[in-house]
């Protein structure tokens, strides 16, 4: 009999936990821009757009001061980005042999 109570009581705490599922998002591409092209990203705030250039597959390739050059590997697209005040000024899609 008490173990059947102690099921029971366990059931009843765990059923309704069942039910909830953790939606905890998955790295997707950001709703601005594409893996072609990121001139969209252009007076973004550059420490919230960075991980959406990430999940676009950009990665850095080389850094002058406040300009950085993002190469995607699988589409062969480049991006010339420069930074000031914290937001991206400038985003200049280039020639692939320019990364």
């Amino acid at each position: 009999m008490i173990w059947k109570l102690k099921t029971a009581v366990v059931a009843a705490a765990i059923l309704p936990l069942a039910a909830c599922v953790e939606d905890t998002g998955t790295a997707s591409a950001p709703a601005v821009g594409s893996s072609s092209d990121l001139s969209s990203f252009e007076g973004a705030r550059a420490g919230q757009a960075e991980m959406g250039i990430y999940n676009l597959g950009y990665e850095p390739i080389r850094t002058d001061g406040l300009t950085t050059w993002w190469f995607n590997r699988a589409t062969g697209a480049c991006a010339r980005i420069t930074t000031a005040d914290g937001r991206y000024s400038n985003v200049t899609m280039l020639p692939a042999e320019d990364c």
